[in-house]
Protein backbone atom coordinates (compact mmCIF):
# COMPACT_ATOMS: atom_id res chain seq x y z
CA UNK A 1 0.00 0.00 0.00
CA UNK A 2 0.99 3.63 -0.83
CA UNK A 3 -0.99 4.83 2.35
CA UNK A 4 -3.45 3.78 4.92
CA UNK A 5 -6.07 5.97 4.05
CA UNK A 6 -6.25 8.28 0.94
CA UNK A 7 -9.10 11.37 1.07
CA UNK A 8 -10.66 13.07 -2.26
CA UNK A 9 -11.13 16.67 -2.51
CA UNK A 10 -9.78 19.61 -0.63
CA UNK A 11 -12.86 21.48 1.22
CA UNK A 12 -14.21 21.71 4.12
CA UNK A 13 -14.62 17.88 4.75
CA UNK A 14 -11.44 16.90 2.73
CA UNK A 15 -9.48 19.14 5.75
CA UNK A 16 -11.07 17.24 8.02
CA UNK A 17 -10.49 14.10 7.12
CA UNK A 18 -7.20 14.02 5.95
CA UNK A 19 -6.07 15.92 8.91
CA UNK A 20 -7.87 13.34 11.76
CA UNK A 21 -6.78 10.58 9.95
CA UNK A 22 -3.03 12.06 9.45
CA UNK A 23 -3.25 12.92 13.51
CA UNK A 24 -4.56 9.32 14.84
CA UNK A 25 -0.78 7.38 13.07
CA UNK A 26 -2.58 7.15 9.53
CA UNK A 27 -0.23 7.42 6.31
CA UNK A 28 -2.92 10.03 4.34
CA UNK A 29 -2.76 11.40 0.99
CA UNK A 30 -5.12 14.31 -0.10
CA UNK A 31 -5.98 14.66 -3.84
CA UNK A 32 -7.52 17.87 -5.31
CA UNK A 33 -7.46 19.63 -8.71
CA UNK A 34 -5.80 22.94 -7.70
CA UNK A 35 -3.47 23.39 -4.80
CA UNK A 36 -4.16 26.72 -4.39
CA UNK A 37 -8.12 26.46 -4.26
CA UNK A 38 -7.48 24.48 -0.67
CA UNK A 39 -10.41 25.68 1.91
CA UNK A 40 -11.65 27.93 -0.87
CA UNK A 41 -14.78 29.48 0.52
CA UNK A 42 -17.09 29.22 -2.40
CA UNK A 43 -19.84 31.66 -2.11
CA UNK A 44 -20.85 32.39 1.97
CA UNK A 45 -17.85 33.11 3.72
CA UNK A 46 -19.54 32.91 7.23
CA UNK A 47 -18.99 30.25 9.56
CA UNK A 48 -21.61 29.76 12.33
CA UNK A 49 -25.19 30.81 12.82
CA UNK A 50 -28.05 28.70 13.76
CA UNK A 51 -27.57 25.30 11.71
CA UNK A 52 -23.41 25.44 10.79
CA UNK A 53 -22.89 26.65 14.49
CA UNK A 54 -23.70 23.64 16.14
CA UNK A 55 -21.86 21.67 13.37
CA UNK A 56 -18.89 23.36 14.03
CA UNK A 57 -19.20 23.10 17.57
CA UNK A 58 -18.94 19.43 16.95
CA UNK A 59 -16.46 19.22 14.66
CA UNK A 60 -14.68 21.77 17.55
CA UNK A 61 -15.52 19.36 20.14
CA UNK A 62 -14.13 15.86 17.96
CA UNK A 63 -10.15 18.20 17.27
CA UNK A 64 -11.33 19.44 14.35
CA UNK A 65 -9.82 22.59 12.53
CA UNK A 66 -12.66 24.67 11.40
CA UNK A 67 -12.90 27.00 14.53
CA UNK A 68 -9.49 27.14 14.81
CA UNK A 69 -9.04 28.79 10.81
CA UNK A 70 -12.00 30.82 11.41
CA UNK A 71 -10.74 32.16 14.92
CA UNK A 72 -7.45 33.06 13.16
CA UNK A 73 -8.70 34.70 9.84
CA UNK A 74 -12.25 36.06 10.90
CA UNK A 75 -12.73 39.97 9.79
CA UNK A 76 -16.40 40.35 11.57
CA UNK A 77 -17.93 38.68 14.71
CA UNK A 78 -21.40 39.01 15.63
CA UNK A 79 -24.23 37.21 17.64
CA UNK A 80 -27.49 36.81 15.40
CA UNK A 81 -31.23 37.30 16.68
CA UNK A 82 -29.83 38.86 20.05
CA UNK A 83 -32.90 41.17 20.52
CA UNK A 84 -34.66 37.62 20.53
CA UNK A 85 -34.42 34.54 23.39
CA UNK A 86 -31.38 32.34 24.10
CA UNK A 87 -33.08 29.28 22.00
CA UNK A 88 -32.32 31.10 18.23
CA UNK A 89 -29.13 33.57 19.31
CA UNK A 90 -25.90 32.15 17.21
CA UNK A 91 -22.46 33.13 17.03
CA UNK A 92 -21.32 33.85 13.33
CA UNK A 93 -17.76 34.85 12.05
CA UNK A 94 -17.34 36.26 8.72
CA UNK A 95 -13.88 34.84 7.04
CA UNK A 96 -11.09 36.77 5.15
CA UNK A 97 -12.07 34.54 2.47
CA UNK A 98 -8.20 34.58 0.74
CA UNK A 99 -6.31 34.41 4.40
CA UNK A 100 -8.63 31.39 5.38
CA UNK A 101 -7.94 30.11 2.35
CA UNK A 102 -4.06 30.05 2.78
CA UNK A 103 -3.98 28.73 6.47
CA UNK A 104 -6.12 25.90 5.60
CA UNK A 105 -3.46 24.56 3.45
CA UNK A 106 -0.47 26.00 5.49
CA UNK A 107 -2.23 23.58 7.85
CA UNK A 108 -2.31 20.50 5.66
CA UNK A 109 1.38 21.35 5.03
CA UNK A 110 2.52 21.27 8.14
CA UNK A 111 0.89 18.03 9.21
CA UNK A 112 3.22 15.07 9.32
CA UNK A 113 1.98 12.01 7.97
CA UNK A 114 0.32 13.93 5.45
CA UNK A 115 0.68 14.58 1.93
CA UNK A 116 -0.77 16.82 -0.72
CA UNK A 117 -1.19 15.63 -4.24
CA UNK A 118 -2.33 17.76 -7.46
CA UNK A 119 -4.63 15.66 -9.44
CA UNK A 120 -8.36 14.62 -10.71
CA UNK A 121 -9.37 10.76 -9.56
CA UNK A 122 -11.45 9.51 -12.39
CA UNK A 123 -11.42 6.20 -10.96
CA UNK A 124 -11.64 3.43 -8.22
CA UNK A 125 -8.99 0.82 -7.84
CA UNK A 126 -10.29 -2.66 -6.66
CA UNK A 127 -9.51 -6.12 -6.03
CA UNK A 128 -11.69 -9.03 -5.13
CA UNK A 129 -12.50 -9.41 -1.47
CA UNK A 130 -10.91 -13.09 -0.83
CA UNK A 131 -11.13 -13.16 3.27
CA UNK A 132 -14.67 -11.85 4.12
CA UNK A 133 -17.39 -14.53 4.16
CA UNK A 134 -20.72 -13.45 3.53
CA UNK A 135 -22.87 -11.84 6.64
CA UNK A 136 -25.78 -14.07 7.94
CA UNK A 137 -29.24 -13.45 6.51
CA UNK A 138 -27.40 -11.38 3.31
CA UNK A 139 -28.58 -12.01 0.01
CA UNK A 140 -25.42 -13.11 -1.91
CA UNK A 141 -26.78 -11.10 -5.16
CA UNK A 142 -26.68 -8.09 -2.67
CA UNK A 143 -22.79 -8.83 -1.57
CA UNK A 144 -20.30 -7.01 -2.91
CA UNK A 145 -17.51 -9.23 -4.07
CA UNK A 146 -14.96 -6.11 -4.34
CA UNK A 147 -13.10 -3.71 -2.03
CA UNK A 148 -11.42 -0.62 -2.57
CA UNK A 149 -7.53 -0.55 -2.95
CA UNK A 150 -6.95 2.98 -4.46
CA UNK A 151 -7.49 5.33 -6.99
CA UNK A 152 -6.68 6.44 -10.66
CA UNK A 153 -5.93 9.84 -11.85
CA UNK A 154 -6.16 12.09 -14.58
CA UNK A 155 -2.98 11.85 -15.23
CA UNK A 156 -2.34 8.05 -15.15
CA UNK A 157 -1.28 7.61 -11.29
CA UNK A 158 -2.22 4.69 -9.49
CA UNK A 159 -2.36 5.60 -5.75
CA UNK A 160 -3.17 2.83 -3.22
CA UNK A 161 -4.57 3.19 0.32
CA UNK A 162 -6.15 0.72 2.79
CA UNK A 163 -9.12 2.92 2.47
CA UNK A 164 -10.26 5.53 0.25
CA UNK A 165 -12.71 8.75 1.73
CA UNK A 166 -14.85 10.83 -0.59
CA UNK A 167 -15.11 14.21 0.08
CA UNK A 168 -16.02 15.64 -3.61
CA UNK A 169 -18.22 18.26 -2.81
CA UNK A 170 -20.13 20.77 -5.54
CA UNK A 171 -17.31 19.21 -8.21
CA UNK A 172 -17.99 16.04 -9.11
CA UNK A 173 -20.26 15.75 -12.22
CA UNK A 174 -21.06 19.69 -11.79
CA UNK A 175 -22.11 22.21 -13.81
CA UNK A 176 -22.69 26.00 -13.44
CA UNK A 177 -25.28 28.05 -14.76
CA UNK A 178 -25.29 31.69 -15.73
CA UNK A 179 -28.42 32.43 -17.18
CA UNK A 180 -29.13 30.55 -20.42
CA UNK A 181 -25.43 30.00 -20.15
CA UNK A 182 -24.00 26.32 -18.83
CA UNK A 183 -20.20 25.02 -18.48
CA UNK A 184 -19.14 22.06 -16.40
CA UNK A 185 -17.40 23.97 -14.23
CA UNK A 186 -17.44 23.58 -10.01
CA UNK A 187 -16.65 26.70 -9.59
CA UNK A 188 -16.90 29.99 -12.78
CA UNK A 189 -13.52 29.51 -13.77
CA UNK A 190 -12.69 26.07 -12.52
CA UNK A 191 -13.23 22.84 -14.11
CA UNK A 192 -15.39 20.01 -12.95
CA UNK A 193 -14.22 16.81 -11.43
CA UNK A 194 -14.90 14.30 -14.59
CA UNK A 195 -14.82 10.86 -14.36
CA UNK A 196 -15.16 9.90 -11.10
CA UNK A 197 -19.30 10.19 -11.02
CA UNK A 198 -19.51 7.84 -13.53
CA UNK A 199 -16.97 5.04 -12.25
CA UNK A 200 -19.67 5.07 -8.99
CA UNK A 201 -22.38 4.25 -11.22
CA UNK A 202 -20.66 1.84 -13.41
CA UNK A 203 -19.66 0.15 -10.31
CA UNK A 204 -23.48 0.39 -8.95
CA UNK A 205 -23.64 3.12 -6.87
CA UNK A 206 -26.68 5.23 -7.38
CA UNK A 207 -25.77 9.14 -7.72
CA UNK A 208 -27.73 12.10 -7.28
CA UNK A 209 -27.78 16.17 -7.92
CA UNK A 210 -28.33 18.92 -5.41
CA UNK A 211 -28.26 22.73 -6.29
CA UNK A 212 -27.46 26.14 -5.00
CA UNK A 213 -27.93 29.20 -6.00
CA UNK A 214 -25.38 32.41 -5.18
CA UNK A 215 -26.75 35.99 -5.74
CA UNK A 216 -25.73 38.22 -8.94
CA UNK A 217 -22.66 40.26 -8.34
CA UNK A 218 -22.97 43.80 -8.29
CA UNK A 219 -19.65 46.64 -9.28
CA UNK A 220 -18.65 48.65 -6.05
CA UNK A 221 -18.70 52.22 -8.52
CA UNK A 222 -22.89 51.13 -8.55
CA UNK A 223 -23.15 51.68 -5.37
CA UNK A 224 -23.54 54.87 -2.88
CA UNK A 225 -21.76 53.99 0.70
CA UNK A 226 -22.61 57.14 1.97
CA UNK A 227 -26.27 56.13 2.27
CA UNK A 228 -25.34 52.64 3.50
CA UNK A 229 -25.56 51.60 7.27
CA UNK A 230 -22.43 50.12 9.55
CA UNK A 231 -22.98 46.68 10.71
CA UNK A 232 -20.70 46.70 13.55
CA UNK A 233 -19.80 43.11 14.90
Amino acid sequence: MDYDALVVGAGHAGIEASLALARIGFRTVIITQNLDTIGQLSCNPAVGGLAKGNMVREIDALGGEMGRLIDNTMIQFRVLNRSRGPAVQAPRAQADKPAYRQMAKHTLELQSGLDIFQDTVVDLLTVPVTDSPLPDGMDPAEWCSLQVHGVLTARGHKITAGAVVLTTGTFMDAKIFIGEYEAQNGRIGEAAALGLGQALRDKGFQTGRLKTGTPARIHRRSLDFDKMEIQFG
